[in-house]
């Protein structure tokens, strides 16, 4: 059984040092692995990435992140990047990366992600150039997830973004903005790479649980919408979930929310 811990949307600013570092601490030995979803910092200045980099250095155990709008705002994203690597995260876009736990081999594939909106809402590639090239960006930054995932070699599969693969965790964010909040794109490669859980960001005012088209779980793990420090999921080799003991463990959906009023 593989225990992630992950959370989006920290937004630690120069003013925020020492209110993530408690929660990564409290982790060590409840969790196998901390995946985060971007928006790490406030503005995206490198001087709030170093503030990110003190408070997970002392992780006991691994780091994976993805960037988030916020943290490309001040364009020091390679910069924020080297800082956050430099401190032991591993940071992915476009690639992904394989964590050995207990004899189990874990796979992460990640990427920022980008807007477009979903099926039935979604913007074309026609128009004025930079429409095309919106979508274009789109189009290329879901590619770059499936090659990710096609590189890893692996038994539990997982998508980490910042942007939505879906519309159902946006529910309760207003319908005008969701081609803003995430893309189709993101989760028909998703469903291709046969993952076990998709993880994201981003949509503050969202929903927490939803799933793709082809019955891969995904959660929002913003902070505003967990409302906790992180969120905990639990997913076993095969496909089988340990689940509530009153509940029995659904065919296709191998990820599980774990008790996690430990970590609040």
């Amino acid at each position: 059984m593989i225990r992630i811990a992950a959370v989006g949307d920290i937004h630690l600013g120069t003013d925020s040092g020492g209110t993530f570092a408690p929660v990564v601490r409290e982790l060590a030995g409840q969790a196998d692995v901390l995946l985060l979803a971007g928006d790490l910092t406030q503005h995206g200045r490198v001087a709030e990435a170093r503030v990110v980099a003190a408070e997970v250095a002392a992780a006991e155990l691994p780091v994976v992140a993805v960037l988030g709008n916020h943290d490309y705002h001040d364009d020091a994203e390679e910069e924020i990047t080297r800082i956050l690597v430099d401190a032991g995260v591993i940071v992915l876009e476009g690639a992904g990366t394989v964590l050995d736990i207990a004899g189990t081999r874990l796979g992460v594939a990640g990427v920022k992600g980008f807007g477009g909106g979903f099926a039935g809402a979604s913007c074309s590639e026609f128009g004025e150039p930079l429409m095309k090239a919106f979508v274009r960006h789109s189009r290329e930054v879901a590619a770059g997830l499936g090659t990710a995932f096609g590189d890893l070699t692996c038994d539990i599969r997982v998508a980490l973004t910042h942007y939505a693969p879906i519309p159902d965790t946006l529910i309760g964010e207003r319908a005008e903005i969701y081609p803003f909040l995430g893309s189709y794109h993101l989760a028909e490669v998703i469903d291709a790479a046969g993952a076990d859980l998709a993880l994201h960001g981003h949509a503050h005012a969202g929903s927490e649980r939803g799933s793709t088209a082809g019955g891969v779980p995904v959660r929002n793990v913003a902070r505003p919408v967990i409302g906790k420090s992180v969120a905990r999921y639990e997913i076993a080799h095969g496909g089988h979930a340990d689940q509530d003991a009153q509940t029995p463990p659904p065919s296709r959906v191998p990820a599980i929310e774990a008790d996690s009023r430990a970590l609040s």
